[in-house]
């Protein structure tokens, strides 16, 4: 099954045409709002240097799973 996504809201202009695999190995900057800042401070404090480690990061894992909880708790 060929599954489509569209990306260009959540990216830089220049990683729209690029496929997922040079996406995921790109800095967090790549990503859409994400300044090159807050890339290096995401690294300096967590490690992460590429936006596969941010998706992967166990911290960021867990905030995600807690906010997915918050609406099935009420």
């Amino acid at each position: 099954m060929a599954v489509s996504v569209e990306l260009s809201k959540a990216l830089d202009k220049v990683y729209e045409d690029k496929s997922l695999e040079e996406i995921l190995d790109a800095s967090p900057a790549a990503l859409a709002g994400v300044t090159d800042a807050t890339a290096q401070a995401l690294k300096d404090a967590l490690g992460i240097d590429t936006i596969r480690e941010l998706g992967s990061n166990k911290y960021f894992a867990i905030a995600g799973v807690l906010v997915a909880l918050e609406g099935k708790t009420k």
